[in-house]
């Protein structure tokens, strides 16, 4: 096995469980590089750290797979490992039938994503170690799930940062890649081929389900009480008869194909409008509402959210909840104070929309934002807006997203609910 040595003057990175090695931390490599790719690291010392994949066209130079000298990296190996991650699932998250099964680094598997829709896995390989190894990969993959079918979504650009190529495609026979997977209770249709990913968002299951005590007691704020009889009357005494009455109105910005907006209704929410600017996603989100029986309370606005919030602001608009789950703004680090200023943007505005006493959802799936910069971003857009913020929620990915203290990039995910008052 290749041998590297690292720098004495370093961070001690690894030590405190990051699993990637940079180019920069090497002093010196012993061994044929061409040859092989499995590498044992070594302190300065020459004591013994850690052992990996190493890629020298990648400046992530090693990617740590175990700790121990001993271990044998083989198809075995990765057979455990698969079934290691899948078991943590299942113990859990009890019942779940989709969810990310693998989630590269942080199962330690790094560089593999593995996404269970039902009975179809979806599969990413983003280090060219796993890439290397992809059929003892697909073995372990078809003995552990027993899938009806595979599809790879390797058409990331990260791979070029690996000296890998894009690609997508069914890996063994084709299949219908418009699968209905189930979340907590409802039924969402996810194209594992065209959706954005690898198909849909998993991260947000347990933050979506965090909705519901927010979606109903709204009836008393508009005036509503009840009769002697029980039935809901308005402020002039007339009967109501939409049994959502006490529901929230919800406004759902980037909202994909629905995922949210389907929570929202199924927890009791009277109407949600979806706003987001691909038809492809609006018209998925559409047979979301209609399979769950929740059409006649949905609405769907394809357009730039950006646009859109400005527009409801100059119109006076006011919803119960605004909820604002954008796409990654800041993919690099030097992206970040861009990604700052349009973070602070749709939350100025996404903050004047809502009523006072209403309910603000906000999140970031950028890394390079830290929750310091994602809480100090909201506080700028509060005080711009005249607003006073009260946080009831912050929240991270999913369970089957875990996240390794050592690993920043593991902890992505921002969520948080807050209160929204008006500033005297």
């Amino acid at each position: 096995m290749l041998k590297i040595y690292l720098k004495k003057q370093r961070k001690k990175r690894l030590e405190q469980g990051h699993p990637w090695i940079y180019q920069s931390e090497i002093e010196r490599i012993e061994g044929d590089v061409g040859a092989e790719d499995l590498i044992s690291v070594h302190n300065h010392e020459g004591y013994f750290l850690a052992q990996g994949f190493y890629n020298p066209q990648s400046q992530i130079a090693v990617r740590v797979l175990a700790y121990r000298e001993d271990t044998t990296i083989d198809e075995a190996w990765f057979l455990n490992r698969i079934r290691a991650a899948w078991d943590r699932r299942l113990w859990l998250i009890p019942g779940v039938s989709s969810c990310r099964a693998v989630y590269g680094e942080a199962d330690f598997l790094p560089g593999l994503i593995v996404d269970k829709y039902e009975d179809v896995l979806v599969i990413q390989m983003l280090a060219a170690g796993m890439e290397k190894r992809r059929e003892w990969i697909f073995q372990a993959l078809r003995e552990v799930f027993q899938p009806r079918g595979i599809y790879e979504r390797n058409d990331v650009p990260v791979r070029r940062l690996e000296g890998l190529d894009e690609r997508s495609g069914f890996v063994g026979p084709e299949f219908d890649t418009l699968v209905e997977i189930q979340e907590n209770g409802l039924k969402i249709l996810v194209d594992v081929a065209e959706g954005q990913k690898t198909g849909y968002f998993f991260d947000q299951r347990q933050n979506r389900a965090a909705l519901k005590p927010f979606m109903t007691g709204w009836g008393k704020r508009r005036g509503i009480r009840l009769g002697t009889d029980g039935q809901p009357l308005d402020v002039n005494g007339k009967a109501i008869k939409n049994p959502f009455w006490d529901g929230a109105e919800v406004l759902d910005c980037f909202s994909h194909t629905g995922g949210f907006m389907l929570h929202a209704c199924a927890y009791g929410a009277k109407k949600v409008t979806c706003v987001d600017v691909s038809e492809t996603a609006l018209k998925t989100a559409r047979e979301n509402a209609l399979t769950n029986g929740f059409l006649h309370r949905a609405e769907f606005v394809e357009g730039n959210a950006f646009d859109y919030l400005r527009e409801k602001v100059k119109e006076g608009k006011h919803w119960d909840v605004v909820i604002l789950d954008p796409p990654a703004f800041a993919k690099s680090h030097q992206a970040l104070s861009a990604a700052m200023r349009g973070y602070k943007e749709i939350n100025l505005q996404g903050m004047k929309l809502v009523q006072p006493g209403g309910i603000l959802v906000s999140a970031s799936c950028s890394y390079h934002l830290t929750v310091e910069q994602f809480f100090e971003m909201l506080a700028e857009a509060a005080r711009d807006a005249r607003k006073v913020l009260r946080l009831l929620e912050l929240r991270r990915a999913g369970l089957d997203h875990p996240v390794l203290l050592g690993s920043r990039e593991t902890d992505y995910l921002k969520f948080a609910i807050f209160e929204v008052f008006d500033r005297p």
